[in-house]
């Protein structure tokens, strides 16, 4: 009896106990993505933050943001989405929600943006007109001794081109009667809009309507009778004599008129003014900004971290550069070094290599690059970089000296096959950017963020590219070329790199950048 007893519960206890055993193992945590977008109508490389979860996409204006397709939509393998945009069509007027989940669930928005031109011009207008397209309206200046019952249009488009009707119709050519507010509804895509059209009389024929200071240089704004014409003078604020601007820094449009004034001293208070004939317009006074030497830009300050580490500053110094040895060095050893070889002959240069980072054949190339930022951490064979430094001045140039050595590209990843066997490609740029904080660089194909030059973040860039070889250091000159001369940048980006591509591992193995002697000229 006993025996059996014992059998018995030898054979109920496991069941038991496998009855209370609870699965207390996390499912692992695997970030969802979205590794590449590209809408049908592009405008612009679409935008990917996997930091915030958003997708931005610009589009041109031929597209109809109510229905927009996607001709590339890819997300980390093995992840459910919803809605899968690679299907069908979408409307994107407001932002628009996607789920991507495995394991767990991440709520991606993803968001349109799209610039459309639109214009309207008349007669004898003072100015430009402005034209809000978020409320509808449209408001012109004119002299007070016109008679706006009968107003020439010159020039009008409300919305895209192609895709927009006005009723009643506005022909170009044609006069209306502007002295009461003008509705007309503008249709797009058969969606119509009420718009109104407001055309007021002022008393002034020419205005200086704004101005902008930079370090060495002035922007200004105006306006006038288009028929008539103007410019602009400025001087010192502590001078009575008014100077005449040179005729190749003006600008006219129409009524509206736009100059730069250069070679100024920086901190300096200066007064403008806009003219037409013998009418001179309201004064506006500002104030230059300062300048701003770039820091350890003849990259003399070095030393050896860990043995095997070089570092862009002085042991501890406050880092400005940095670069990825941090990350070749888990495989090998630095590819960017301090070198002798020098522009002036005496000092330090920084020398960029493109070479394969690994033990026993195992590894990746490593594109060797220098720039203002830190680097963060290495994830796995991949880096993770801040990218930036505070700045808030408005340089025009970026000047230097380097020397390159290109070879074949040898090594690519499977975006960029069809580089192999090409010449590589040196890339040297500037940035001035509106970020809120250092910009994270990830190479990771699974989660990649890289630089984009073509974001709204960028309010000014320029770039150098160079794929041939060269005896000997030459100087170069990269003007920034500026998208918006209004807003206040809050971090400088430079970046030098002996393979352009180095973000994706493409590039030759053996090509060599050398650079030396970097500063910011604030003049034109």
């Amino acid at each position: 009896m006993i025996k059996k007893v014992l059998y018995i519960l030898s054979m109920i206890l496991p069941v038991v106990l496998t009855g209370c055993i609870h699965n207390d193992l996390p499912y692992p945590r695997i970030p969802q993505n979205i590794t590449a977008i590209t809408p049908v109508g592009q405008r612009s490389q679409s935008q990917i933050d996997s930091t915030a979860l958003t997708a931005t996409i610009y589009l041109t204006e031929e597209v109809d943001i109510q229905k927009v397709t996607f001709s590339d939509f890819q997300v980390t393998p093995g992840a459910e989405v919803s809605p899968n945009l690679s299907e069908g069509a979408y409307d994107l007027s407001s932002p628009l929600t996607v789920t991507l989940s495995k394991y767990q669930t991440y709520e991606w928005i993803v968001k349109a943006e799209q610039e459309i031109e639109r214009y309207f011009a008349v007669e004898g207008e003072i100015g430009e007109a402005t034209v809000d397209a978020v409320a509808h309206r449209v408001v012109l200046q004119v002299p007070y001794s016109m008679d706006i019952t009968s107003v020439k249009v010159t020039a009008i488009k409300l919305g895209p081109a192609g895709h927009t009707t006005l009723s009643p119709e506005i022909i170009e050519g044609n006069s209306y009667d502007f002295s009461q507010p003008f509705p007309v509804e503008v249709i797009s895509w058969g969606r119509p809009e009420s718009w109104t059209i407001y055309v007021e009389r002022v008393e002034q024929n020419v205005s200086t309507d704004n101005a902008e200071a930079w370090s060495k240089v002035v922007w200004v704004y105006g306006s006038c009778e288009a028929e008539k014409g103007g410019s602009f003078q400025y001087k010192n604020s502590d001078s009575e004599e008014w100077l005449e601007i040179e005729e190749e820094w003006l600008t006219q449009n129409g009524g509206n008129l736009s100059c730069f004034i250069p070679h100024l001293e920086p901190l300096t208070s200066y007064d403008v003014r806009a003219y037409s004939g013998n009418e001179y317009a309201n004064v506006l006074t500002v104030t230059t900004e300062d300048t701003m030497i770039l820091p350890d830009g003849s990259f003399d300050q070095w030393w050896l971290k860990d043995g095997k580490v070089w570092c862009p500053w002085n042991e501890g110094g406050t880092p400005y550069w940095d670069t990825g040895n941090t990350g070749a060095a888990t495989l090998g050893q630095s590819n960017v070094l301090p070198t002798d070889h020098t522009v002036t002959g005496t000092g330090q240069a920084a020398e960029l290599n493109t070479k394969f980072v690994g033990i026993f054949g195992i590894g990746k190339l490593g594109a060797g690059s220098i720039y203002t930022g830190s680097f963060k951490k290495v994830d796995g064979t991949n880096g993770i970089l801040d990218f930036g430094r505070p700045f808030t001045l408005r340089p025009t140039k970026l000047r230097g000296y380097y020397q390159y050595r290109t070879a074949n590209i040898d090594y690519t990843n499977s975006e960029w096959e069809k580089l192999k066997g090409v010449p590589d490609t040196c890339h040297i740029y500037i940035a001035l950017t509106d970020w809120t904080a250092p910009y994270e660089i990830r190479t990771n194909p699974n989660n990649r963020q890289l630089f984009n030059k073509d974001a709204d973040y960028v309010i000014a860039y320029g770039e150098l590219l160079y794929s041939g070889t060269m005896d000997d250091y030459s100087p170069f000159e990269i003007d920034l070329e500026y998208k918006d001369y209004f807003t206040t940048p809050t971090y400088l980006q430079i970046t030098c790199a002996a393979s352009k591509y180095g973000d994706y591992f493409t590039g030759a193995n053996g090509a060599v950048l050398y650079v030396d002697e970097f500063s910011l000229d604030y003049d034109y």
